[in-house]
């Protein structure tokens, strides 16, 4: 049962929805239908929904192999909320300028989350070959 990744991927679906509004919104404001039309909080609030998409697949994959080949529950969870983490900063230091420290520890998390589900899986897989 992939409890983690499920909770994981609603938290994560909740976080895209949100980032969509907004940019619907802004769309709606300044009346642009396709691309940022020359505006910066358009397009800042489009890569911080793309960021999010472009990030999120892999590690909801990676989180999935990992919890589906039997890691204990409480590895798999610190990696998602260190994932998660990051990806709920994200936003907060991709408004105006300024919270660029916030921005940075966000990508940090995400970064470190992904290398370590990486790292973790391949290592219980070395694991469960060799002790099975």
């Amino acid at each position: 049962m992939l409890v983690i990744t499920a909770l994981s991927a609603s938290v994560i679906c909740a976080l895209y929805i949100m980032l969509s509004f907004r940019v619907i919104g802004l769309r709606r404001k300044h009346q642009v239908s396709v691309g940022d039309g020359g505006n910066a909080d358009l397009l800042r609030a489009i890569r911080t929904q793309a960021n999010l998409t472009e990030y999120a697949p892999l590690s909801l994959i990676l989180l999935a192999c990992l919890e589906s080949n039997g890691a204990h529950w409480l590895l798999c969870a610190l990696l998602a909320i260190a994932f998660l983490a990051g990806r709920i900063l994200h936003p907060v230091g991709m408004k105006e300028d300024g919270a660029m420290k916030i921005r940075v520890l966000s990508m940090q998390l995400t970064f470190v989350s992904l290398m370590a589900l990486a790292i973790f899986n391949v290592l219980w897989l070395i694991w469960l070959l060799f002790t099975r």
